[in-house]
């Protein structure tokens, strides 16, 4: 796998992606502040789980083990499931739990906060679910 033009890819379409967003939305006449229209669509980050998902596969992993479009939701402590951008459960084992997310437009300081606080009740979640049991008898997820 030439992992550098894959990346390159995926970039760009997640540019483009954000320019398609914005477009749509401009034509439904329902715009949001800033830049906030180009991420609201969804689909973005779609590129980039792909390319990871083919990564995790080139390491071995079996593609069936690798979820991104359906069958992502792993049960939660604070909320009854969370659904994650990407997860690999592998001989009924959760390996991996991941979350893509952007950070661009002009209000970078709140941004950050919010992905911030976001991955550490993420984090927080997953595990007291762990260690309370509603993940079974399953070994720990990291």
């Amino acid at each position: 796998m030439d992992i550098d033009k894959k990346l390159q890819a995926a970039v760009q379409s997640y540019w483009d992606a954000r320019r398609h967003n914005k477009e749509k939305q401009v034509k439904s006449g329902k715009i949001d502040a800033g830049t906030r229209g180009e991420v609201t669509g969804g689909t973005q980050m779609g590129a980039l789980e792909v390319l990871v998902s083919d990564i995790l596969c080139d390491a071995g992993l079996k593609k069936v083990d690798v979820r991104t479009r359906t069958a992502l939701e792993l049960p939660g402590y604070f909320r009854a499931t969370k659904k994650w951008d990407l997860i690999v459960v592998s001989n009924g084992a959760l390996v991996l739990a991941m979350e893509f997310k952007s950070q661009a437009g002009k209000s970078i300081g709140n941004n950050v906060n919010n992905r911030a606080e976001e991955a550490v009740g993420s984090a927080k979640d997953i595990w007291t679910a762990f260690r309370e049991g509603r993940f079974g008898q399953a070994p720990p997820p990291f």
